[in-house]
C-alpha cells in the first residue's frame, strides 16, 4: 500500500507539467493516505539572476497557490489528507531569508522543505556546475551549503534530498558516498537529528548512480546515529511520477531498521508504518 509522497510539484511550479486537480486526483487513484504539494520558492533563483535555456525562472503566483490548494484541501477531505507545503530554496543571504520568512508567515504553509539547489552561484542541478571542478570540490562545497542551511532562519520541517548535486553531474562515478565526505554528512545528520527535523529519502536520482537520494550507506548512519524520522518523496513534476520507487525505498528502509515514515503537517509529525 502506498501511504505517503509529500514532495511534489504542479503547474504553480516553473517546471511543473500537471495541474493541481490532475496530480491530486493521481494520488487518490494511487491510493494515497497522505499526499503533499510543495512547490517551489525561489528567492534563491531571484537573488542570483539565474536562468535555464536562457530564460528566467518565473516567479511562483504565492497567493493563486495557496488559495487554490486550499480549496482542494476542502473538496478532496473526504478522498485524501491534503497538504498544502512549500519548498524553500536556501540561500544564505539575509534578505532572501527574510523573504521565505515572510512567506511562511503570511500562508502558513501545512509544512516547509528546505532545499539547497543553488551553490557556487549556480543551480547544481545542471551538468555545467561540475565543470572545471573537481568531484571533491563541487560536492564538498555543496554539502557545506546543506550544513550552512541546517540554521535557516524560517521554521522548516523536511531537509530535501541530500545529494541533489549528483543527479546529472558529469563525472565517471558520479555517486555520493559517506565514506568520501562523512566528516560533512556527520554534521548535517547529527545536526538534522538534533534539531529534530525530518531527512527526506527522494527518488528523483537521475543519473545519480543511486536508486534514491541519499543512498543507503547515508542512510545507515543517520539511522546509526539515533535519527528516526524519514519522509518519502518522489519530487514529481507530473503525474507519472507520484510515488515513484515508494516500495524500493521502504523495502530499502525496512532492512536498515526504520519502521515507519514521518509526515510533517502543522508542526506535527505523524507516524506512518512502513
Amino acid at each position: 500500500m502506498i501511504t505517503a509522497d509529500i514532495h511534489t510539484h504542479t503547474t504553480f511550479s516553473a517546471d511543473g507539467t500537471d495541474d493541481l486537480k490532475d496530480m491530486i486526483e493521481a494520488a487518490i487513484r494511487l491510493g494515497l493516505t497522505y499526499y503533499g504539494v510543495s512547490e517551489h520558492f525561489n528567492y534563491d533563483y531571484d537573488r542570483l539572476h539565474l536562468h535555464i535555456d536562457g530564460e528566467p525562472v518565473p516567479p511562483i503566483h504565492e497567493k493563486a497557490y495557496f488559495d487554490s490548494i486550499r480549496a482542494m484541501q476542502k473538496k478532496y477531505a473526504e478522498k485524501i489528507k491534503l497538504l498544502a507545503g512549500a519548498e524553500f530554496g536556501f540561500d544564505h543571504d539575509p534578505r532572501t531569508q527574510e523573504r521565505y520568512v515572510n512567506t511562511q508567515k503570511k500562508f502558513k504553509p501545512d509544512f516547509v522543505i528546505n532545499s539547497v539547489h543553488t551553490c557556487l552561484g549556480a543551480d547544481c542541478y545542471f551538468p555545467h556546475y561540475c565543470y572545471g571542478r573537481s568531484k571533491a570540490f563541487a560536492y564538498n562545497a555543496y554539502l557545506y551549503r546543506v550544513l550552512e542551511s541546517l540554521d535557516a532562519c524560517y521554521d522548516y520541517d523536511v531537509v530535501a534530498h541530500i545529494g541533489y548535486c549528483s543527479r546529472n553531474a558529469t563525472y565517471p562515478d558520479p555517486k555520493l558516498r559517506y565514506s568520501d565526505f562523512s566528516d560533512v554528512l556527520d554534521e548535517i545528520l547529527k545536526r538534522i537529528i538534533a534539531k529534530n527535523k525530518i531527512l527526506e529519502v527522494n527518488t528523483s536520482s537521475k543519473t545519480a548512480g543511486s536508486p534514491f537520494l541519499p543512498d543507503t550507506d547515508i542512510l545507515e548512519r543517520y539511522f546509526e546515529l539515533g535519527g528516526r524520522a524519514v519522509s518519502f518523496a518522489s519530487d514529481a513534476h507530473g503525474i507519472s511520477r507520484i510515488a515513484e520507487k515508494y516500495d524500493v525505498v521502504c523495502r530499502a528502509l525496512k532492512k536498515i531498521g526504520f519502521t515507519h515514515l514521518t509526515v510533517p503537517f502543522r508542526k506535527k509529525y505523524i507516524p506512518v508504518e512502513l
